[in-house]
């Protein structure tokens, strides 16, 4: 739409964005799950379709006037992995689709009628090629063609009767790909078209040809077997030497759009007419012309066309999408090519917010850094870094001056925030694989990074001939795996910073900066975060409490906080549980003093971002969670007064700006309900329900266990069970931990009021008790899944091809390895299992039935100890 204003179109992962350039102007059409993979408008722009790729795909149509979805069609394509192609009729009344899947099909909707079957459909035989395109008839309604790079394929359907039937003309190949029916080279179709005003179809290739398809129908007075109209290959035109990639008709044109960046305009003979060659653009993808027709030849400035006659060659403005992600727009009268969009042609993983103004600087992998006013969402500079250096990991300094960033192959820049030109004569290059960490100490005067090969490498501000200057300090090998997280930090007892790192290898490491020296980085203390599950990603948590707290997220969906000085474990939360665990939180900056005590996390997990009220408890109710890229997301910034979050979507290259309410949900706390409520929806049929029934008959029977079984004293009952009666009470209800986090759970209890009453705790009652299990427990159960993976590991593979584990080495793997048991606790619990020993595990004075060594037990395990069996036992268990 031009002159009074210019819209665009175009998709950004699961979202279609209608852009209002004059406006700089965002209006967001937001409904789909999955990456939008394909989309359609009507010949007069008011109607937009638009399909996904993925589970429960989706096809929604909206109105562009009000970016209302008008009509959604669900699971549009349950055979198949989503939809690949769409077209819609020039009148809008129908809507055709091409499935994503081994074997495609084709659909016919009738969306006007706000049905959500097709009309009429079939499937295509695997042999004819992934069709990859598909257009209507613009004259005819009745007729389409796809193509994929082999094959096209024409298609009739009758309106009347809802049936359709396609055609598929044959080339013949030779064992060279030259075509026995042209006796030439074709090539690889790109896209078809009907022809302006001829019963022939047209189809592009990537050797710069089009083939041309006869369309024969049969008198409208033949029966319907013989009344069947089909296209034969007619002839083979040579049309350019360049491969074209887009293929399209405006104003009475034949427009092809090619590898080299040419735009070329042909006549209904396929005669040249006229071409833009000298924008010397990349390869073309998409042309999308204006709804609005050229202004009059008196008026304008249009050039002459490359005929005999030299006429003026008018034809309406258009945009052009490139392969290097640019898009341009044509002022057909003068000959004006405007930029529109310079945006990174390769995945987007770094992104930064300044510490105190509203820029964000993105970077890429194909080597561009830029910075936005996101207030004004106005592009400002921008650099773009020499070929094969790819942007990995970015952070500005706590002062706003700097840049440190990461590249792809080992490089690691200092930069002007201004101006993003070096702050050090040099990059450093003491990496050979990607950066993916960098961080800044509280006063800039130290730098670390981490890269892909567990190394953790510092860099330090000295003063030389009267100047600060960056140097490199020293690296370590300091991980078995990869490293998760790099923070830096501030001791408690003096103002110098410290630097930890968090690895998949469930290692916390802290370094010793004050005793590093050149090429020596000393290390402070190690300590194990996880027994099972491993960490993902840390912070440090805000001071709500009077200790200092690092948070800790892990593969188990699990928070926990850990004393910052001696490292010990203080409390382990069920963390939000939206599929994927969170791999990266921050601490959502406050706007004014008055907001410190209530103080909020912002995370991301796989493919969603979301918000958790802090203290983290547990409660369900204190998260939030959206889809922000279906793809997977690679990277969170926040803005500096915690108004807005930023997501890269990695592959997708693409940024999303997100508004933060606080306000909705705190509402949905209040809504949850107070004290225990919020918690009893975590377990079968909540508070009144058979679990939590059977929860209190164990609690109390602890106490009388506790006071022991056979006294004849008057018994006590209290709200209280002692510490040490805690793990009993948790394997009984089916919840197994290990002695790790039965010592968590201990420390967890001892230490809850140490801080504020110097007093350690002996005691639980059933609320906490009830909170401790719900933190603690895995959050889905013990899973099939799980226990294979565990025999994956250990065991070896049978002779059904299963992994299993041999009964003596399955019983030496019990008495050895890891928290090993001893062999009366070992018999102990076989006896329990198997029924000798009713009771429970010493749970009564009565002397098990087993005992011996370890040939007594070879009647009760299996020779073969497999998954299957494991399972067998824990449901004995139960």
């Amino acid at each position: 739409r031009d002159k009074t204003q210019r819209v665009l179109l175009y998709v950004c992962a699961h979202t279609a964005v209608i852009y209002n350039l004059f406006k700089n102007s965002q209006h967001h059409l937001q409904g789909h799950p999955n990456v939008i993979s394909c989309l359609c408008v009507s010949e007069d722009r008011r109607w937009i379709a638009t399909a996904d790729k993925g589970p429960d795909c989706l096809i929604i149509i909206w109105d562009s006037f009000t970016g209302i979805p008008v009509h959604t069609i669900f699971d549009s394509c349950p055979e198949g992995n989503g939809i690949r192609a769409i077209a819609m009729t020039r009148d809008a009344k129908y809507l055709a689709t091409i499935s994503d899947a081994e074997v495609q099909k084709v659909c016919i909707w009738k969306w006007t009628l706000a049905v959500e079957t097709p009309a009429c459909s079939l499937n295509l035989p695997k042999d004819y090629g992934f069709q990859n395109y598909l257009t209507f008839n613009p004259t005819n309604n009745k007729e389409l063609v796809s193509n994929s790079k082999t094959q096209a394929i024409y298609y009739s359907w009758v309106i009347d009767k809802c049936f359709i039937l396609y055609l598929l003309p044959i080339i013949t190949h030779s064992l060279s790909f030259e075509t026995q029916t042209f006796n030439k080279l074709v090539g690889k179709f790109s896209q078809s078209v009907f022809h302006l005003n001829l019963t022939q179809v047209l189809s592009a290739t990537m050797e710069g040809k089009l083939v041309v398809w006869d369309v024969h129908r049969p008198p409208e007075s033949s029966s319907t077997l013989f009344g069947f109209p089909y296209i034969k290959p007619c002839k083979l035109v040579h049309l350019q030497r360049e491969g074209i990639t887009v293929l399209t008709t405006v104003d009475g044109y034949l427009v092809t759009g090619d590898i080299r960046g040419n735009i070329k305009f042909y006549d209904h003979t396929l005669s040249i007419v006229n071409w833009y060659s000298h924008f010397k653009l990349s390869c073309i993808r998409s042309l999308s012309f204006s709804i609005t027709p050229a202004n009059s030849p008196e008026e304008s400035n249009f050039p002459p066309d490359c005929t005999l006659k030299g006429d003026l060659f008018i034809v309406r403005n258009f945009i052009i999408g490139t392969s290097d992600a640019s898009v341009y727009h044509v002022t057909t009268d003068g000959t004006k090519l405007e930029k529109l969009f310079i945006e990174p042609k390769d995945a987007v993983c770094a992104i930064s917010c300044h510490p105190y103004q509203p820029l964000i600087a993105i970077g890429s992998f194909c080597g561009m850094i830029k910075v936005w006013d996101y207030e004004k969402k106005k592009y400002l500079f921008s650099r773009v870094f020499e070929k094969g250096l790819g942007v990995q990991s970015l952070t500005y300094n706590p002062e706003g001056a700097l840049i440190g960033a990461g590249f792809t192959e080992g490089t690691v820049y200092i930069l002007d925030a201004m101006s993003l030109g070096n702050e050090t004569p040099e990059p450093f290059k003491y990496s050979r694989t990607s950066v993916t960490h960098v961080s800044f100490s509280h006063d800039s005067q130290y730098m670390a990074t981490a890269d892909i090969k567990f190394t953790v490498a510092v860099y330090m501000v000295v003063v030389k001939n009267g100047q600060r200057v960056w140097e490199y300090l020293a690296r370590l090998r300091s991980h078995r795996k990869s490293i998760q997280s790099l923070l830096f930090g501030v001791h408690l007892d003096s103002n110098e910073p410290r630097l930890l790192s968090l690895g998949t290898d469930r290692l916390l490491i802290e370094y010793n900066l004050i005793k590093s020296h050149k090429d020596n980085l000393e290390v402070l203390d190690i300590h194990r975060t996880d027994q099972g599950n491993h960490p993902t990603c840390m912070v440090w948590y805000p001071p709500l409490v009077k200790e200092l707290f690092l948070l800790i997220c892990n593969s188990g969906y699990k928070m926990k906080l850990f004393n910052s000085t001696t490292k010990m474990c203080r409390k382990t939360l069920l963390g939000p549980t939206y599929g994927s665990p969170i791999k990266q939180t921050q601490v959502l900056p406050v706007k004014t003093t008055l907001d410190l005590q209530r103080r909020y996390l912002v995370f991301i997990n796989k493919n969603k971002v979301g918000l958790q009220i802090l203290p983290v408890d547990g409660n369900p109710h204190k998260t939030c969670a959206i889809v922000c890229h279906p793809d997977g997301v690679a990277g969170m910034a926040l803005s500096y007064d915690g108004s807005y979050a930023f997501t890269a979507g990695g592959r997708d290259r693409s940024v999303v700006q997100w508004k933060i309410n606080l306000s909705a949900l705190e509402a949905a706390v209040s809504l949850g309900g107070e004290d225990l409520t919020p918690f009893y929806g975590l377990v079968s049929g909540g508070r009144e329900g058979k679990f939590y029934r059977e929860l209190e008959d164990y609690f109390y029977y602890s106490q009388l266990r506790s006071q022991g079984i056979d006294t004849m004293e008057t018994r006590k009952v209290s709200e209280h069970i002692c510490l040490s009666e805690l793990p009993y009470v948790m394997r009984a209800i089916g919840f197994y931990p290990s002695e790790e986090k039965i010592d968590d759970m201990f420390n967890e209890i001892k230490f809850s009021e140490y801080v504020d009453t110097g007093q350690l705790i002996d005691k639980i009652n059933l609320p906490d008790f009830f909170k401790v299990y719900l933190n603690h427990r895995p959050p889905f159960g013990n899973t099939l899944n799980g226990i294979q993976e565990s025999f994956k590991v250990l065991g070896y593979t049978n002779s059904k091809g299963q992994k299993a584990i041999q009964r003596e080495d399955f019983l030496k793997l019990l008495l050895t390895k890891g928290e090993h048991m001893t062999e009366e606790e070992m018999h102990d619990c076989f006896a329990t299992l198997f029924g000798l020993n009713p009771e429970g595990w010493k749970s009564e004075p009565a002397a098990s039935s087993v005992r011996g060594t370890g040939p007594a037990l070879s009647g009760h395990v299996a020779p073969l100890v497999d998954a299957a069996v494991w399972q067998w036992l824990q449901t004995k268990s139960m």
